[in-house]
């Protein structure tokens, strides 16, 4: 199984990366996990574009879904016609909202490319993969993932704050993507995103092997969030995510 960070930047795009997105690939299957927006260009760095096999949405919000419009006009308007559609497991109103932002309402909506299945917290298959999903702790409908393959397993926090749903998601995960959107400071939000520090602590509990931190907002000084999650008391490898980087798990 190998992870592609196609994008890693938290709630817009940065000058370095784009929003959430993140390829998984196993048996000459490829995977999506989430599509925020910029993501359709640099993931043509990566593989081509009409290569993506499914996607998994963790939530609705603008960073983590916004090109799969973009992506319907891709599939639907090849110059050699449309292209078959591919499974999109989302939040259950992700069709309307998604049609909503494409803002055509002549044409017919995204399901002509998409085949959208409504997620629900458990354990189904997509492709090779398996897939075990749980809710986060964000304002909006949220799911972590938990993908495994071959007795390796990358666990996904998508947005969260303190979850002890995300502990139990990534307990022994091979390697934690984790959120770290917010500098540590004692007047932090609750159930919105988390710390360098509290991705650290989360990593801990579950016992991860690697720690990659990620949804990094453009605004802060991603050396600070490294700085702040050397106080979280996990003692695995730990490192920023960097939009190109890639995992090979074995």
């Amino acid at each position: 199984m190998k992870l592609t960070i196609v994008g890693c930047s938290g709630s817009f795009p940065g000058p370095d990366s784009p929003s959430s997105c993140y390829l998984l690939e196993a048996e000459g299957y490829r995977m999506l996990l989430d599509f925020g927006n910029g993501a359709l260009g640099a993931l043509q760095r990566h593989i081509g574009l009409y290569d993506v096999d499914a996607i998994c949405l963790s939530h609705l919000h603008a960073d983590h879904c916004l090109d799969l419009c973009p992506y319907h006009v891709v599939r639907t308007y090849s110059p050699d016609g449309p292209r078959p559609r591919i499974p999109v497991h989302a939040p259950a109103d992700a069709p309307r909202r998604l049609a909503a932002a494409y803002g055509m309402p002549d044409e017919p909506g995204l399901d002509t490319a998409f085949d959208f299945a409504a997620l629900t917290p458990g354990t189904f298959e997509v492709g090779p993969f398996e897939v075990t999903t749980a809710r986060m702790n964000h304002p909006v409908e949220t799911f972590g993932f938990r993908v495994s393959y071959g007795g390796r397993s990358v666990a996904y926090s998508a947005d969260t704050g303190e979850s002890a749903e995300l502990v139990k998601l990534a307990a022994d995960a091979d390697l934690l993507l984790c959120e770290a959107s917010f500098l540590d400071r004692p007047d932090l939000p609750e159930a919105l995103h988390l710390s360098g520090r509290q991705a650290a602590e989360h990593a801990a509990r579950a016992g991860a092997g690697t720690l990659v931190l990620t949804h990094l907002v453009p605004w802060y000084d991603p050396a600070d969030i490294l700085r702040d999650a050397s106080r979280g008391g996990f003692g695995g490898r730990m490192e920023l995510a960097r939009s190109g980087a890639v995992y090979d798990l074995g």
